[in-house]
């Protein structure tokens, strides 16, 4: 099992129709599984991720 290595949460918002109806929304980050140069295995945000191999190359 992967630890999660980040502390993003969903987002919180309205949809909103054409008759401005409102229903709950959540945008959820984009976990990934990510295995490190050790071996062991972390979930992160693809923006995270992005992130660590711009600084690593």
């Amino acid at each position: 099992m992967a630890k999660k290595a980040t502390n993003t949460k969903p987002l919180f918002g309205n949809r909103r129709s054409h008759s401005l109806r409102a229903t709950k929304h959540a945008q959820k980050p984009n976990l990934q599984v990510v295995t490190l140069e050790d071996g062991s295995k972390v979930r992160m945000s693809a923006r995270e991720k992005r992130t660590l191999d711009k600084k690593c190359a």
